[in-house]
């Protein structure tokens, strides 16, 4: 018996050929992250591999009698998904990986558009918790979603492949900025600063155009697209960075790109449902919208769609009744499968190493969240944590724990409150990672592939 606890690091100990299912994962994984930089876009690659794999949608599944090993997935308004394998009695409960498909960007404002300064920009508003400043100078990309007033329905996505156009945000110069570097980090750029350059051609053929870089813009967008500017008014555009999912490091071990939070556990969590087949209990996989800002709104954790799901299913049951409902969930065990903080080297003053991921160490357990006095967590209880401790090492899944820094740093929340709500035991479980929220966020390969393999074996 071993008195002492070492966290284990993948890397020193993996075979050649666990190294190249880490390599292998690593692939597939930066795929799903370049075809779904948006909510949208995920959820519609999400329904298309489970598609591939055999599921069929809720409507189609509930015109015959829904038996044990059925595959179906729930398209919440193509912003959020349920992917369910039937198991042996529903109303018995399900294990449940819960994740979110949402990240911090900039948004589009309503009426975005406007010239000055021989420039054509857009107006933004930033999505989720952001540090502006990083989001100047750099390279973006427009991804999302424009109707227009015959209905048709337009699916953007320009700046992220070679010959696309980027957009940009300015800062100001460093000969000028005596006065912005006096201000703190956060006021040093503004939310109603980040405004995107996105035309600066002011040839036009039509006399006394007061706005002639603008209107030059509309009418190449009417001609391209076939959209006016008041099409603006009712699309959901997203500001994301103009870059690929990109290898880190001489020997390639980690990834840095936009979105890991939480798309990386997104990912295990939709590779791992993939993998599962006919497990006695009921297995589903989660991906909301809308956690980066508070779980609000019908596409996000706080909506009852899983529940909704659950009732349509059991409907089909003679001695059906709301009671199954509740029971089934509240007999459910869940894992939050959101991103944690992993320890910085270059910032070691907020983290509590003994209580930190590390990378490299496997997927990280966090019994709580929240902010200071474990405000707004959920915090698992023992019991729960003790069975999947006996789950993971019996399956040799490499895991550790971890908290989100030292107690009066910060903190932040996850989905995992809501779902225990319900009366599910809950825990969060997912990747530890640096430079969250930023632009391009930074993990580790084996991390990620650790991650997807303890969703695995929970589903089974």
């Amino acid at each position: 018996m071993t008195l002492n606890y070492e966290k284990t690091n993948i890397w020193k100990n993996a075979t050649q050929e666990q190294l190249d299912k880490i390599y292998d994962y690593g692939e597939r994984y930066k795929s799903f992250l370049d075809s779904s930089k948006t909510e949208r876009e995920a959820c519609s690659e999400i329904i298309k591999q489970a598609e591939e794999n055999g599921y069929i949608s809720l409507e189609d599944a509930l015109k015959s009698k829904i038996q044990k090993g059925d595959k179906i997935y729930l398209n919440n308004k193509n912003k959020s998904v349920v992917l369910m394998i039937v198991g042996d009695d529903l109303s018995e409960g399900m294990n449940i990986v819960g994740a979110h498909i949402d990240a911090p960007r900039l948004d589009l404002k309503q009426n975005p558009l406007y010239e000055e300064g021989d420039l054509a920009l857009l107006k933004t508003h930033y999505y989720g918790g952001v540090k502006k400043y990083q989001w100047t100078t750099i390279p973006l990309a427009l991804h999302g979603l424009i109707i227009t007033k015959d209905g048709t329905k337009l699916n953007i996505s320009i700046g992220d492949e070679e010959n696309d156009p980027v957009f940009y945000i300015n800062d100001l110069l460093i000969h000028l900025s005596s006065d912005q570097l006096k201000k703190t980090l956060a006021e040093g750029i503004t939310g109603e600063q980040l405004n995107v350059v996105v035309a600066h051609n002011s040839k036009f053929p039509e006399e006394d155009s007061k706005n002639p870089i603008k209107d030059n813009l509309l009418k190449y967008l009417n001609k391209k697209y076939g959209i006016v500017e008041e099409d603006f008014l009712v699309a959901e555009l997203q500001i994301v960075p103009a870059s690929k999912a990109r290898d880190v490091g001489f020997d390639r071990a980690m990834i840095a790109a936009h979105g890991h939070d939480d798309r990386v556990c997104s990912y295990a969590a939709l590779e791992a449902i993939l993998k599962t087949n006919s497990p006695s209990r009921t297995a589903v996989a989660l991906f909301v919208d809308k956690e980066e800002i508070g779980s609000v709104g019908n596409t996000s954790m706080g909506a009852i769609f899983l529940e909704n799901m659950v009732a349509e299913i059991l409907s089909q049951r003679e001695d059906y009744s709301d009671i199954l409902v509740r029971r089934s969930m509240a007999n459910s065990k869940v894992l939050s499968a959101d991103v944690t903080v992993a320890y910085d080297p270059t910032f070691p003053e907020v983290l509590e190493k003994n209580n930190a991921s590390l990378l490299g160490h496997g997927v990280t357990m966090a019994k709580y969240t929240g902010s200071r006095g474990k405000g707004g967590c959920n915090d698992a209880n023992s019991e729960f944590i003790a069975e999947l401790r006996d789950l993971f090492n019996k399956e040799n899944i490499i895991w550790q724990t971890g908290e989100l820094g030292k107690v009066d740093q910060g903190g932040g929340g996850t989905i995992a409150y809501i779902l225990a709500g319900y009366g599910a035991e809950v825990v969060d479980m997912g990747t530890g990672m640096l430079s969250m929220h930023a632009p391009l966020e930074l993990l580790s390969k084996a991390d990620a592939y650790m991650t997807c393999k303890a969703y695995n074996v929970f589903f089974k």
